[in-house]
């Protein structure tokens, strides 16, 4: 009895996707080419990505997961930049396999704002995992710092590893120690200065709960901002002259 053929996954999408990335120029590379590649129909791409740009973020996906299958918990009692270190190395190194198709989707992607503006939010959310496996929280209020910081200090990186090709990498963890150098440094600053405006924040907080509660008060009948609106500074006080009502006086 034959057996039926498994049809490609979204990995073996990204895979031939990647193959083809790392033959031909990324913009010359259409929907039918990464269908015909994979063995698979457009309408059986369509299910899983709806556009290129969407099989970069599945290939993402799939080093995050080869980054967060590794363990740095024997470093938790390290510094936060040799946890740091240690989850970048990984990361690059799950990278190693696509390195010429890289080179090739980075000369083409730097031309394309959008496309730009996009992968940076597929690297936020990668980031956001890379950090957690160093230990490092993301959901305080510096998060979102820490979070670009992370994006921007490896795309640094990953300018100088694309055209490092020598096998220890000198170059490239060269340059990874100085940019973690320089993350940790701004990320100094910017903790003291939360700091510092911590009191200038809690003021600002109260003012605005303070006005919410007022335009709350008004919405259910206190003190309206029409109240004595007509009214005059003299309002109440009897002119000379003027007619009185009889009655007013007893």
């Amino acid at each position: 009895m034959a057996t039926s053929k498994k049809k490609p996954g979204r990995d073996d999408i990204v895979e031939a996707t990647m193959a083809l990335a790392a033959e031909r120029p990324w913009d010359d590379i259409e929907l039918g080419d990464i269908a015909e590649a994979a063995g698979i129909t457009l309408a059986d791409l369509r299910e899983s990505f709806p556009s290129k740009g969407a099989v970069l973020g599945g290939f993402a996906r799939k080093i995050d997961m080869a980054v967060l299958a590794g363990n740095s918990d024997d470093l938790i009692g390290e510094p936060a930049r040799e946890r740091l270190f240690d989850v970048y190395m990984r990361y690059l190194d799950a990278l190693a396999p696509y390195k010429v198709a890289l080179r090739r989707i980075a000369v083409a992607v730097r031309r394309e704002p959008l496309t730009l503006a996009a992968l940076n939010q597929v690297a936020l959310n990668s980031h956001r995992y890379m950090l957690a496996a160093a230990h490092i929280p993301t959901e305080d209020a510096l998060g979102p710092i820490k979070l670009q910081g992370s994006v921007l200090t490896m795309a640094r990186v990953l300018e100088t590893w694309l055209e490092d090709d020598a096998p220890e990498l000198a170059q490239t963890m060269a340059r990874l120690d100085r940019e973690l150098g320089r993350a940790e440094r701004f990320m100094e600053r910017a903790e003291d200065f939360h700091r510092v405006t911590a009191p200038f924040r809690a003021i600002g907080q109260a003012i605005m709960e303070g006005g919410a509660r007022m335009r709350q008060r008004r919405r259910d009948g206190g003190y309206g901002e029409d109240d004595g609106a007509d009214a005059g500074p003299d309002a109440g006080i009897d002119r000379p002259g003027e007619d009185r009502d009889p009655a007013a006086a007893i």
